[in-house]
């Protein structure tokens, strides 16, 4: 039986994305785990890889096709033995747009419906929608759970990425073909971050702006599959998340002169930090001192963080996106700045993996190279809370009761006032403004 290969949703959040680029042709045979489109969301390329073998009868979304809804039919797999001419006759159309609503049923006559009869659940039993994120339609459907014992079906890239990833295959369910376990699964059980009660509001849409240029000379720009989510994301998040702002001046003169000594050590492994390095640091060491601001707030529950895993604001050509240092308390700032630099290049070429930048307890967003001195951050939820750095600088400023000249920079932070108090993101302030002035004490 020919079997339809589905635009996979490949990060928990994908909703639609681009057809970029097929790898393979009608009438290639290929195995599973062959590799056969690149996909583009709304962060990144990903690679699309068959779960089973067959010959491809038929492409039904030619490349660089936008807008693909997950689980619109792309392809049509024709299985071992089969006629792929006659499987590719069979072939439905593919549909780029979002299924139509159901039709409502007819009310039904007064003496209709028996006395005592059930009541019909709800379809959508079970599933809740989070402000943040819309559930994408999947691939394929759910596989029934799996008795002890039974043998675990999954492609051998869902293999590789689980046992890097540390991922029990056994508690997946699969959403490729007969319950198959694909990259998918795994990626969205690695990147998934923790659910916003369902009791919340429902997700808002941005309004479109109608707007008129007249006979200004203008260029209408499509916007990307990442611009659309960037403008969607923070929407939501000033809609929904009540912010309050609280700023330090901090001086940088002793973070300065560490940074040069160290860099100084480092010399021979070829590692140079950045400040924004110690920044991630001090951040990641001041919400471990403060564990009241490394929170998320999940409706009815409050969801405290024992590590601190911070999203640093990357601008890449289309937009942003915030690669995460992961465990960045525990982690040397020479490790931090070796995997952030990795991690901003991998971003810049659209390499990430979903587990890479999605989830994280709090970010971090410089704008101090642009000269900016300071700014209020948007929070990326389900996170409570964002640092705003601005330009450090040379200005008057008391030290020992005397008027001198100092390097100031004056940081911002964004809390979540649902889950952060006022006093205690005043904490986390007086904390990472001691950290950064008194640097040795992040080392230690």
């Amino acid at each position: 039986m020919p079997i339809e290969l589905k635009m996979p949703a490949l990060s928990p959040t994908m909703e639609e994305g681009t057809l970029a680029k097929w790898l393979v042709k009608e009438g290639d045979k290929v195995a599973s785990g062959d590799i056969l489109a690149e996909i583009e969301t709304d962060k990144a390329t990903m690679e699309f890889e068959a779960v089973d073998e067959g010959t491809i009868a038929k492409i039904l979304v030619a490349e660089g096709t936008d807008g693909v809804k997950v689980g619109a039919p792309i392809a049509i797999l024709a299985g071992e033995g089969e006629d792929a001419s006659a499987a590719a006759t069979a072939a439905p159309k593919a549909d780029t747009a979002p299924p139509a609503p159901p039709k409502a049923a007819p009310e039904p006559k007064a003496d209709a419906t028996p006395k005592n009869a059930p009541t019909p659940e709800p379809a959508n039993k079970g599933y809740g929608v989070t402000p943040t994120e819309t559930p994408a339609a999947p691939a394929q459907a759910a596989a029934p759970p799996r008795a002890e014992g039974d043998r675990i079906k999954a492609s051998p890239l869902a293999r590789r990425l689980a046992q890097a990833q540390g991922v029990d295959l056994s508690k997946l369910q699969g959403s490729g073909p007969n319950g198959r376990i694909v990259r998918a699964d795994v990626d969205a059980a690695v990147g998934k971050a923790p659910a916003i009660a369902a009791a919340a509001a429902p997700a808002l849409q941005p309004q479109t702006a109608h707007v008129e240029p007249g006979d200004i000379p203008h260029e209408a720009v499509k916007l990307s599959n990442m611009r659309k989510t960037i403008a969607r994301r923070l929407t939501e998040s000033k809609q929904q998340i009540p912010h309050i702002y609280l700023t330090v001046d901090i001086q940088l003169d002793a973070l300065l002169k560490l940074r040069g000594e160290l860099n100084a050590g480092l010399a021979a492994r070829n590692v140079k930090l950045s400040v924004n390095d110690l920044l991630i640091k001090a951040l990641a060491q001041a919400l471990i001192d403060v564990p009241e601001c490394n929170v998320s707030f999940a409706g009815d529950q409050l969801i405290k963080y024992s590590r601190a895993d911070i999203s640093v604001a990357v601008s890449i050509p289309n937009g942003l996106i915030t690669p995460i240092i992961k465990s960045a308390d525990s982690k040397s700032v020479s490790a931090i700045s070796t995997e952030m630099k990795e991690l901003a290049g991998r971003a810049k070429e659209g390499k990430l993996q979903p587990e890479e930048y999605q989830g994280g307890t709090a970010s971090l967003s410089n704008m101090g190279m642009y000269g900016i001195k300071q700014f209020e951050a948007v929070i990326n939820p389900p996170q409570g809370m964002i640092m705003a750095i601005g330009a450090g600088e040379k200005r008057p400023y008391v030290i020992n009761d005397s008027l001198q000249i100092a390097t100031v920079m004056s940081a911002t932070g964004s809390f979540d006032h649902r889950a952060i108090d006022g006093a205690d993101g005043a904490k986390l302030m007086q904390a990472f403004k001691r950290l950064v002035e008194n640097p040795l004490g992040m080392l230690a």
